[in-house]
């Protein structure tokens, strides 16, 4: 009997997911890949030097090092990319589901993302994430940034410590974490009200904020899945900030 079309697909899916391999490359990115005991690693090429700098997390992760000639870097990375005479192959990491990720913590707040695809502005969320203590960052599995060599370089090491989920829908997602007791709060220019002032009653709940691309902002689904519509108050037009800047300043406006 002939499968259907979206078993097919499905299992097709299944498989290049299963393949999938990401390249870190810098030293920074590569390093903190290699401390990562979670980080399943496949491959490593170096240069004579890079490997000298890498010597102790090289040992750590008990993996072969390659050594190629600096002018002869053969990696299949971009050739514009800063690597420092490191990359590594590496499996995506895992980092399970929203529950896992988003209760337990005092306090609890997590950064959800409409359609950002730039992996530089995704680096830098994870890094002020992790600097501002948020519990996880959360993308669609399409019209999102994957892991990539450059959202790690761009994340300077977070991208290893710092959860980034990638969700199938991200208004079911927003819906679960409501379940959960999220005050989800989506950053939109035009919005009434700031992350203060929707803070001063649900000060002591856990909190979500939603951003969207720059230029397009938030879908229309996403305003009307969350729970209030909010802008940062000294910024005056929402549109003129940075992604990853807005993010920044959300999270820390959002503590408590």
């Amino acid at each position: 009997m002939k499968k259907p079309k979206w078993v097919v697909e499905k299992e097709q899916a299944r498989k290049a997911a299963a393949a999938e391999t990401v390249w870190l490359f810098g030293l920074h990115a590569v390093r903190d890949a290699l401390m990562n005991p979670n980080r399943q690693k496949l491959r490593l090429i170096v240069t004579r030097n890079a490997r000298d700098k890498l010597a102790e997390a090289i040992e750590f992760a008990g993996i072969e090092a390659e050594m190629v000639d600096p002018r002869k870097f053969t990696a299949p990375i971009d050739a514009g990319s800063v690597h420092q005479g490191a990359a590594l192959e590496v499996k995506p990491l895992d980092w399970g589901g929203l529950a896992e990720n988003c209760i337990g913590r005092e306090n609890p707040r997590v950064i959800l993302l409409d359609r950002v695809t730039d992996p530089h502005n995704v680096g830098a969320i994870l890094r002020s994430a992790e600097v501002l203590g948020a519990s996880a960052v959360i993308g669609t599995r399409h019209h999102s940034a994957p892991e990539t060599g450059a959202l790690a370089k761009t994340a300077s090491g977070a991208l290893e410590r710092q959860p980034y989920l990638r969700v199938r829908n991200l208004a079911d997602a927003i819906i679960e974490l409501q379940g959960m007791g999220f005050l989800v709060l989506g950053l939109d220019g035009e919005a009434d009200m700031t992350i203060e002032g929707a803070l001063v009653e649900g000060h002591d709940r856990p909190v979500a904020l939603v951003l969207g691309a720059e230029g397009p902002g938030l879908r229309q689904k996403t305003k009307e899945t969350v729970d209030q519509l909010v802008k940062i108050d000294a910024a005056g037009g929402f549109g003129s900030l940075n992604v990853s800047n807005a993010a920044a300043i959300a999270l820390y406006a959002s503590r408590s």
